[in-house]
């Protein structure tokens, strides 16, 4: 089966919505240089309109304008079944964090703060594209699969996998130790999850389809990084509050990445595990977490396994901020988690084999960390 999407393989069509037209002739001829094709509209209105008549690749919005603001626009645009895949950058002159919160609670993946610079605009719309071409292309992926999706959902297909290459090296592409750490975390989840079957509690709910998928999708549990910038991503120290909010957004980046494949097939299980994992890995057992304040077992157990193996392996790298700490003190602070942090039954099966946990480090790493 084919599909007659573009797959952003022509220039893509950028839509630029704001009420000053100075604003507008700026941008379109900047971004018109870059090779883009261009459209403007000077209220949300005929935004609408021009979205409905040919939908854009992606959009530039400001917020502060009259009768129907950028918020309005965007809650629109979301609400539409056609338009609610279309990235939406924001720019705006509004500068507080609580502006910025709102913006991405809307359903923008960005916000840049006039005045800017052309080339971070241009930087954030290449990234946002590329993410997009992603989306669309796993769309692709899962089309031609389409007679290989058996009821069960419970195997995974080598062109499921090659979708699954393709997103982590496009992520890999933004951090060069990325590579290691997916290839560490997977091999953490799935031994975690081998040991957790022993539980009685979990016996029926981890099965061989259940180790084989948290193996092959645990790779996808950062993908939503691509949509952070670099500036962020890759800060050599601490975030601050404001630039920690926006990191956080990688976790709905990264679930909505591979809800526009999820929603033609719901039964997959591919799909249904790489979307739990990205989402909810650092949501927290007390209900503490991160994006939804998931508690307890409303946690995917994917996710809750993920966790674990995540920030056991963040432990023992060094960052800028922290040295690496030894196998004995991220096994102290993980154990103390219990209960907090971690599913009880998951950290039983960790304390069960944190001695392989160590093994598997050390033979990935080569004894380094």
């Amino acid at each position: 089966m084919t599909t007659d999407k573009p797959g952003l393989q022509d220039a893509p069509n950028i839509l630029i919505v704001d009420d000053t037209p100075a604003n507008l002739e700026l941008l379109s001829g900047m971004l018109k240089g870059r090779g883009y094709k261009v459209r403007a509209a000077i209220s949300g209105k005929l935004a609408l309109q021009a979205a409905q008549n040919d939908p854009p690749d992606l959009i530039l919005l400001d917020i502060n304008m009259p009768v129907m603001d950028g918020y309005e626009v965007c809650r629109s645009l979301k609400e539409d079944g056609k338009l609610k895949d279309i990235p939406v950058i924001f720019l705006s002159a509004l500068s507080e964090p609580m502006d910025k919160v709102k913006a991405f609670g809307v359903g923008g993946v960005d916000y840049v703060t006039k005045p800017f610079e052309f080339e971070e605009i241009y930087a954030r719309v290449e990234t946002h594209l590329r993410l997009r071409r992603l989306q669309l292309e796993l769309e692709r992926h899962n089309l031609h699969l389409e007679d290989l999706v058996r009821e069960k959902g419970a195997e995974i297909s080598e062109s499921q996998l090659a979708a699954i290459v393709a997103l982590t090296k496009l992520a890999e592409s933004r951090d060069a130790g990325t590579g290691d750490h997916i290839e560490r975390t997977r091999t953490f989840a799935r031994a975690l999850a081998v040991k957790l079957r022993d539980n009685p509690g979990h016996a029926g709910s981890i099965d061989e389809s259940f180790l084989d998928s948290i193996y092959h999708t645990a790779p996808l549990h950062d993908i939503g990084k691509v949509g952070i910038l670099d500036s962020i991503l890759l800060k050599p120290g601490r975030l601050t509050p404001e630039e920690f909010e926006i990191m956080k957004t990688h976790a709905v980046i990264g679930a909505d990445t591979l809800q526009t494949a999820q929603g033609k097939y719901p039964k997959s299980v591919f799909l249904n595990m790489g979307i739990a994992i990205a989402r909810s890995h650092h949501e927290k057992w007390d209900g503490s977490g991160y994006p939804d304040g998931l508690a307890g077992e409303a946690i995917p157990l994917a996710a809750r396994i993920m966790a674990v193996a995540d920030v056991y392996d963040a432990l023992r790298a060094s960052r800028p901020y922290k040295p690496a700490f030894s196998h004995e003190k991220s096994c102290e602070i993980i154990l103390e988690a219990s209960g907090s942090h971690f599913d009880p039954a998951v950290i039983a099966a960790f304390r069960g084999i944190e001695s392989a946990f160590a093994g598997i480090l050390e033979r990935m790493t080569g004894g380094a960390g």
